[in-house]
């Protein structure tokens, strides 16, 4: 392995190993000695909470996988058959279910904590990618799997969604019945999503690995932005960091056991209770709430822009809400990464987490009077925010004077 390695077997059975298969130097390297910013708050425990979330998924996705039907005449009745007769059904639907919901939670913190502590800019610029394609492949995974139930959501949330495909211009038609597997949502459909849904995660899973290793390059990030110096900066990620993190995993396993004992059907839509009907439209379709700001996004453009009509407008302001997160790191040239000593910065990055949370509402409201016009405001401002806030306030801002060193910024608290 490393010519630089610090780990000397401590028996004939673990050298033999390592001369072989270094998996003990591996994990003593990159997991216990790894040197981590002695700074790192709790918002950067959300990892680790990410990626317990994402074997939650996987194993009660499995187990679901051995009981669930993929067929339309089906579907609905298997899901109720976990629920009602598999051995502990009840508590693994719900794990799974309130499960998808939890992930978005830990997932849209370890984004936003990314996006003030500027975790995106260099080094990190290819971790803070691979992190984006895991939100992208997370939505995909959670759209599809909202579709399995087969209730009425589920049926016209893929009518509605699927519809996306046909605005693009010339090969639309064709994507779209590629990915029905016909000219309207039917049996293909449901079979299309239930394998994607099985397989994504698995990629989602390499691609975390991928994002890990990236993060093993420059190391973390820390909340006053200020690279390590030396090893006073920096303590070894066990136990320090592991019982951090054990300890706000319990913490965020109380609330998510809460929803899964006690309310396990309150964050998924009524009308999903309903099995799926194609000849009866509910009142108002909406994905699940973890889709909502992106759903407002491609409702807001309602109307023609030159030869681009109000659908495929839709479209690629949806495409281009995900495109802005891949490039901003070259968006925001602040030398500065923490928000912490960026006071302009502060102002605009609070109203732009309460624009986001104005975008999820919208997203639940009908396309009608005020929301629409609101909506149209918070899809600007969510734009403006990245292409036109951030690049300026990169040249503008005087920022406050930083720490010389990780050291100093946490003997100055102490000392305070």
């Amino acid at each position: 392995m490393s010519e630089h390695s610090i780990y000397t077997p401590g028996n004939a059975v673990e050298k033999w190993l390592d001369d072989r298969l270094p998996v003990v130097r591996f994990a003593k390297e990159h997991l216990m000695d790894f040197p981590t910013p002695k700074n790192l708050n709790y918002w950067w425990t959300f990892g680790a909470i990410l990626v317990m979330c994402l074997g939650v998924q996987i194993v009660t996705g499995i187990i679901l996988a051995m009981h669930y039907a993929p067929n339309v005449g089906l579907a609905f009745d298997s899901v109720e058959h976990i629920r009602r007769d598999v051995n502990g059904g009840r508590i693994i639907q719900a794990t799974h279910a309130v499960g998808a919901s939890m992930f978005f939670v830990a997932l849209y913190i370890h984004m936003f904590r990314g996006l003030f502590y500027g975790s995106y800019k260099a080094p990190r610029e290819i971790l803070w990618i691979l992190g984006v394609l895991i939100f992208i492949l997370t939505m995909a995974t959670a759209f599809m799997g909202y579709i399995l139930p087969w209730g009425q959501m589920s049926f016209w949330g893929a009518t509605v969604i699927s519809n996306i495909f046909s605005a693009i211009p010339l090969v639309g038609e064709n994507i779209k019945q590629l990915v029905l597997g016909g000219f309207a949502v039917g049996n293909p459909t449901l079979n299309r999503f239930f394998s994607l849904h099985y397989l994504l995660p698995f990629i989602i899973a390499a691609v975390v690995a991928l994002h890990i290793w990236a993060l093993h390059v420059p190391g973390n990030n820390n909340p006053v932005g200020v690279e390590v110096k030396d090893s006073r900066d920096t303590v070894p990620f066990h136990p320090y960091y592991t019982m951090k993190d054990l300890f706000a995993m319990v913490l965020f396993m109380i609330p998510f056991a809460w929803f899964v004992f006690f309310a396990p059907d309150i964050l998924g839509h009524p009308d999903n209770y309903i099995m799926a009907n194609s000849q009866v439209t509910p009142a108002h379709i909406v994905p699940e709430w973890y889709l909502l700001p992106f759903y407002t996004i491609l409702r807001a453009i309602d109307f023609n822009v030159l030869f681009i009509d109000s659908k495929l407008g839709g479209v690629i302001a949806m495409a281009g809400s995900m495109i802005v997160l891949l490039i901003l790191p070259w968006l925001d040239t602040s030398k500065v990464r923490s928000g912490s000593f960026r006071p302009m910065f502060k102002w605009f990055y609070a109203l732009f987490v309460l624009n986001f949370l104005g975008l999820a509402y919208l997203g639940a409201q009908p396309a009608e009077g005020i929301y629409t016009m609101l909506a149209k405001v918070c899809t600007a401002y969510y734009f403006i925010y990245f292409l036109v806030i951030l690049p300026v306030l990169s040249r503008i801002e005087t920022p406050k004077p930083l720490p010389t060193s990780i050291s100093e910024s946490v003997l100055g608290k102490s000392k305070a």
